[in-house]
C-alpha cells in the first residue's frame, strides 16, 4: 500500500513539475477537450448511459418482467377480445431502443419466442372459432339488422289467412346494400356527358366489283407452252440420267455378280462434290422404281446390286422403307479417304459422250 501510494504520489507531483512547450501543449490539449466537451455533451452521456451497470439491471429487470406477465396472463391473453398482448409488445418495442449488451439482447430474443407461441395459439382458435360458423345465427342476425317485426308479420298472416309475399320492411335489402357498399369497391355506372342519344348505325357502302381484264391469246398460248416445255426438259434429263447410272450399276454387277458393290464408292465423285449429289440423287429414283436394292454386308456398310426383270414386280407390292440421306464436303473428304476412293464408277455425262 505505501508502495501504491509513494507511485500514486510520485505520479502527483510529476504533473506540475512539467513546464516548457510540453506543458503549455499539454494544458492546450485539456482546454480544447474541455470546450469539446461543452459543445458534444450528448456522445460521452450516450457513452455513459451504455456502461451504466445500474441502467443495464433495469433494462434487464423489465424484460424479465414482462416475460413473467405473459406466462402468468396466458389464459386471459389468449381471448380474443384482450389486447394486453399488444401492449407487451409495444413496450417490448421501447425497451429494445436502450438494448446495449448481448444478455439484454437474449431477453428480447426470449420474450419474442414467448409472444410469437402466444400469438399462434390465439390465431389458431380465431381460426377454429371461424370455422364453426353458424349459418342460423348468420340469418337471425342479418333479419334484425333487415328490421324484421316477427309479430306485426303474424298479425298479417292471421289477417290474410295465408303466407304473405314478404315479412321484412320494403328498404331491408337497401338496408344490407348501403352496408356492404363500404366492403365492395364497384366501378361506377356508365353514363353519357352530354345525355343519352340513339345512333344509328351508317348505311353500308355499295361495293363496286372492279371488271377483271382478260389475259390476252398471246399469253394464253404461250406461258403453258413454255411451261410444259421445261417440265418436259428437266424431266427427260432426269430419266435419261437415272437410265445411263442404271446402265453403270448393271455393267458393274455383271462382271462379278458375287462380290457386292458399295454404296458409297458408286456414288462418291473424288473429284466433285456436287457430281456426287447429283449421283445420290439420281441412284434414289432407282431405289424408288425397284430398279435397285440396298442391303448391308458383313462389316454393316451399305451395298447397291441392281434388281432382275423377274424381281422387280415381285419387289414392287413389297413395302419399301425410306431414308433421308445427308451429306456435307466435310463428310464427303472422310468418306474419300475412308473407302480410299480415287476414280468415280459413274463417268460426268460429258466424258461419256465424248
Amino acid at each position: 500500500l505505501a508502495d501504491s501510494r509513494r507511485a500514486k504520489g510520485g505520479g502527483d507531483e510529476d504533473g506540475p513539475r512539467q513546464n516548457g512547450a510540453a506543458g503549455r501543449r499539454k494544458g492546450e490539449q485539456q482546454k480544447s477537450d474541455a470546450d469539446d466537451g461543452d459543445c458534444d455533451f450528448g456522445a460521452g452521456d450516450l457513452q455513459e448511459d451504455d456502461n451504466d451497470p445500474g441502467l443495464r439491471r433495469e433494462i434487464r429487470s423489465k424484460y424479465r418482467d414482462l416475460i413473467n406477465s405473459v406466462q402468468q396472463n396466458r389464459e386471459d391473453m389468449l381471448r380474443p377480445s384482450n389486447n394486453k398482448l399488444t401492449e407487451v409488445l409495444e413496450e417490448a418495442n421501447k425497451l429494445f431502443k436502450d438494448v446495449r449488451q448481448a444478455r439484454e439482447a437474449a431477453l428480447d430474443a426470449q420474450l419474442l419466442v414467448v409472444a410469437t407461441d402466444l400469438g399462434k395459439e390465439k390465431a389458431s382458435q380465431l381460426f377454429a372459432e371461424g370455422t364453426a360458423f353458424d349459418p342460423t345465427a348468420f340469418a337471425e342476425h342479418l333479419l334484425s339488422f333487415m328490421g324484421l317485426n316477427r309479430l306485426e308479420d303474424g298479425e298479417d298472416e292471421q289477417q290474410n289467412g295465408g303466407a304473405v309475399d314478404g315479412y321484412l320492411p320494403q328498404d331491408a335489402w337497401h338496408r344490407v346494400a348501403r352496408r356492404a357498399q363500404c366492403c365492395v369497391r364497384a366501378a361506377p355506372s356508365f353514363h353519357y356527358m352530354m345525355g343519352s342519344f340513339h345512333a344509328e348505325p351508317p348505311p353500308p357502302k355499295q361495293r363496286t366489283e372492279r371488271q377483271r381484264k382478260a389475259p390476252g391469246k398471246e399469253a394464253k398460248r404461250i406461258m403453258p407452252t413454255q411451261l410444259k416445255r421445261m417440265e418436259g426438259s428437266h424431266q427427260e434429263a432426269t430419266e435419261k440420267e437415272v437410265e445411263r447410272i442404271l446402265g453403270y450399276l448393271k455393267s458393274y454387277y455383271q462382271d462379278d455378280p458375287t462380290s457386292p458393290i458399295s454404296y458409297y464408292e458408286f456414288v462418291i465423285d473424288p473429284n466433285s462434290f456436287s457430281r456426287t449429289v447429283e449421283n445420290i440423287f439420281h441412284t434414289s429414283f432407282l431405289i424408288r422404281d425397284g430398279l435397285a436394292r440396298m442391303h448391308m454386308d458383313n462389316a454393316k456398310l451399305p451395298c447397291i446390286a441392281p434388281v432382275e426383270e423377274g424381281e422387280v414386280e415381285a419387289g414392287g407390292s413389297l413395302s419399301r422403307k425410306q431414308c433421308i440421306v445427308s451429306i456435307s464436303p466435310k463428310i464427303w473428304k472422310e468418306l474419300i479417304e475412308a473407302f480410299d476412293i480415287k476414280d468415280t464408277m459413274i463417268q460426268p455425262l460429258n466424258t461419256h459422250n465424248e
